[in-house]
């Protein structure tokens, strides 16, 4: 592959990365607009609160360690999200009977109200996005998918040593 090859796949990747930045802030103002009145008011101001309220709908009754795992996330930060939901009334937290050190979470009907909004946007993006894959042709579509999942593991690891060398320098 010739250099200018590599610098156009690079150059249209960084742009790919900008555009992703400005509908994720687009996604959270159509999420925000769909909300009427007093429930507008009280809806988190950001995707990862929404995408808690989403794994907790989900996995519902889930605990702060479990969302962390599968978001992700620290668990500090987690901690941080659900005490603004709590205070918002979107989830409530309760013990089981046999075990009263462990904490859970589940969604309040006006929780329950966020998550069906936000599932039905990603159900639209969903039949978008398949729409758009239509114009590829199976070859095409696997050598996508094979993109995809090499730019996954490699990010992954990325953060992962950056991970590393941040725990490093403490």
């Amino acid at each position: 592959m010739s250099d200018l090859t590599h610098e156009l796949i690079y150059d249209q990747y960084m742009k790919l990365l900008h555009l992703n930045e400005q509908r994720a802030d687009t996604d959270i103002q159509e999420f925000l607009n769909q909300a009427t009145g007093e429930q507008g008011k009280l809806l988190p101001r950001n995707m990862t609160s929404i995408h808690v309220i989403d794994c907790i709908g989900q996995h519902e009754p889930i605990n702060n360690s479990a969302i962390a795992k599968k978001m992700n996330l620290s668990k500090a930060n987690i901690t941080k999200i659900t005490a603004k939901l709590l205070e918002a009334d979107l989830i409530k937290r309760f013990q089981l009977t046999d075990n009263k050190k462990e904490v859970y979470f589940r969604l309040t009907p006006k929780g329950r109200q966020v998550f069906e909004m936000h599932e039905a946007i990603h159900k639209r993006k969903e039949q978008q996005f398949y729409q758009f894959l239509d114009r590829f042709t199976e070859m095409e579509r696997h050598a996508i998918l094979k993109f995809l999942r090499e730019l996954t593991m490699q990010i992954k690891e990325e953060l992962a040593e950056r991970q590393g060398t941040l725990r490093e320098e403490r």
